[in-house]
């Protein structure tokens, strides 16, 4: 039986994956996995400034393509580094594969130089963590990795290699080829169960569908928009399945929800008899915000898993399969009935939905004025000028409560946030894995990212990853100097605020720094003429922004009262 380097097996896997690009930052405990993919035909490999960033970009090509990323990262703090980027990926859904190189077998035992125990370090926040003991484990060990990472609810897996493990030549497995690497396929739920839930559906005078994190894919949201084309269901977003409504549905369409529990798809979602809970994950926008009073709804759960139940999440029935497959049978059903909804509620809906598109009248206002940037007028400017195709990565922080709000998009994972585990300084990391991995030329079509002063530093040093590695970016920092998120809380809170003062950095001269154009905004009048020059620069851009964030305490204003109907 022919033999084979272990590096050389690890990399061929990879390719058998699908995975087209791997992020990682080199080093001695795993320089002959460097090495293999240096010479490979199909991969392509990313180095980063941190392994954090590594991880981040990992995640959004798992969320953008479905093919699990891959973060490739050496021993000791190399591996930590990793943590904070899987744990986003695992709690907001995002399949990733984390290959980490470890101290030799004979030296794990020992207190050694950059010896750490990476099971323990990472099996808090990945779906698994396998450290490889012997050569012809590999394979194994790697294709099991991406089932799991792919397996619902999808998120990280982790494969530790001993460096001594990666320098052999005399592995006797091969890698599994490709069809081995698809996950399990789901399909349809129990008829039984799928029969009660339409009994309860067609029974229904006021049914709302809510769409959580899991039914962000094309399938979904094709199989939700044949469904309510043809019935008078309202549907309301969490703010990770953004862009599951067309433009052309946007009669059904009563906003996005999230954090707190003030807005027009809250009001809706209160009103109903029924819930249509389509991969919903209380991860994102915990029940209790929105089901305040349980016993008033009903709750129909349909998903690739079970429901995670709590005092505030029990569904009547859970609908537990290929969510697409189980929405076109119930849409199926239903056409012999031809049920009608929201009888005699005509100007309640339409009220909300009055409420939901009332922001716009205002965006405009003191626009073409000497006058401090207002969020929503960039947020309006922003759609306007975007092609509706273009992906727009959002960090965490005041900016994004804005976007996620009131930023239209029609296409699911067009409009990306960390709604999970909100996590600080992943708008630029994603949006250069959603340059590098564009189709079928990367970096062709311009990305859009966003984020605040703080949250940009969090990951300002891959400025020199998308210069280097030509990525389409046009990256905008809302400037208030300050962590404006945090502020208005404690405000609300205390009266005053603490710890949240920044400032002290020129994003101008940083981002020439990087040997990317440099832009700053000062006023709303000049800020159609900016946005426009940065957008068409055909490389990387930042643009600084001095936001205006006097009202963004009203964003968190007027919770809507536990008895409201």
């Amino acid at each position: 039986m022919s033999t084979r380097n272990l590096a050389n097996v690890i990399v061929d896997s990879l390719a058998n994956a699908g995975v087209s690009i791997v992020f990682g930052i080199p080093g001695a405990k795993v320089d002959g996995i460097f090495d293999a993919l240096s010479d490979h035909p199909t991969i392509r490999l990313i180095i980063c400034r941190h392994e954090q960033n590594a991880a981040f970009m990992a995640a959004a090509v798992g969320r953008l393509t479905g093919v699990p990323g891959v973060c490739l990262v050496t021993s000791g703090p190399g591996t930590s580094n990793l943590v904070t980027g899987l744990a986003t990926a695992t709690s907001e859904g995002d399949p990733v594969i984390a290959i980490a190189g470890t101290v030799s077998r004979l030296q794990a035992a020992r207190h050694t130089h950059q010896a750490l125990d990476v099971v323990k370090v990472l099996e808090g926040v990945c779906k698994s963590v396998t450290q490889v003991s012997v050569e012809d484990q590999v394979s194994e060990v790697v294709v099991n990795a991406f089932r799991r990472a792919r397996r619902y609810p999808q998120g990280a897996s982790a494969v530790a290699l001993p460096m001594d493990l990666i320098k052999s030549t005399s592995v006797k497995t091969p890698p599994f080829p490709s069809l081995s690497f698809n996950p399990p396929t789901y399909g349809s739920s129990n008829p039984r169960l799928r029969n009660a839930a339409l009994d309860k559906l067609l029974a229904a005078k006021s049914p709302v569908i809510l769409l959580g994190m899991r039914s962000a894919n094309q399938a979904i949201v094709a199989a939700t928009q044949r469904l309510i084309k043809d019935y008078t269901i309202p549907v309301v977003e969490t703010f990770q399945a953004a862009g599951a409504i067309s433009e052309g549905l946007l009669h059904r369409f009563y906003g996005r929800v999230g954090l707190f529990r003030n807005q027009p798809g809250d009001k809706v979602l209160a009103r109903a008899d029924v819930i249509l809970a389509i991969g919903y994950d209380p991860f994102e926008y915990d029940a209790e915000s929105w089901n305040v009073k349980p016993s008033c709804h009903n709750i129909i759960h349909i998903d690739y898993t079970d429901a995670k139940v709590s005092q505030h999440y029990l569904p009547d029935i859970e609908l537990i399969g290929n969510p697409a497959d189980i929405i076109d049978e119930l849409n199926s059903s239903m056409h012999t009935a031809r049920p009608s909804f929201w009888n005699g509620a005509e100007d309640a809906l339409e009220s909300i939905r009055q409420e939901l598109d009332s922001w716009e009248a205002t965006a405009t206002v003191g626009m073409s004025l000497n006058e401090p940037v207002q969020p929503i007028q960039f947020v309006y400017l922003l759609r306007h000028l975007l092609p509706k195709e273009t992906v727009v990565a959002v960090d965490v922080g005041t900016v994004y409560i804005y976007m996620m709000r009131y930023f239209r998009t029609y296409l699911p994972h067009h409009l990306l946030c960390s709604n999970g585990q909100q996590t600080l300084g992943v708008g630029l990391p994603w949006a250069i894995a959603a340059s590098l991995s564009q189709k079928p030329v990367p970096c062709a079509e311009k990305v859009v990212s966003i984020s605040g002063d703080g949250g940009f530093m969090f990951s300002s040093q891959e400025l020199a990853t998308a210069v280097q590695q030509g990525c389409n970016i046009t990256h905008f920092i809302w400037n208030d100097s300050a962590y404006n998120m945090v502020e208005f809380q404690e405000e609300a809170k205390y009266g005053r605020s603490s710890g949240i003062r920044l400032g002290g950095v020129d994003f101008v001269k940083f981002a020439e720094a990087f040997d990317a154009k440099g832009f700053r905004v000062r006023t709303s009048g000049e800020l159609e003429s900016v946005m426009r020059a940065a957008l068409a620069v055909k490389g990387v851009a930042i643009v600084e922004v001095v936001i205006d964030y006097s009202k963004s305490n009203e964003l968190m204003r007027n919770v809507i009262p536990d008895d409201y109907k």
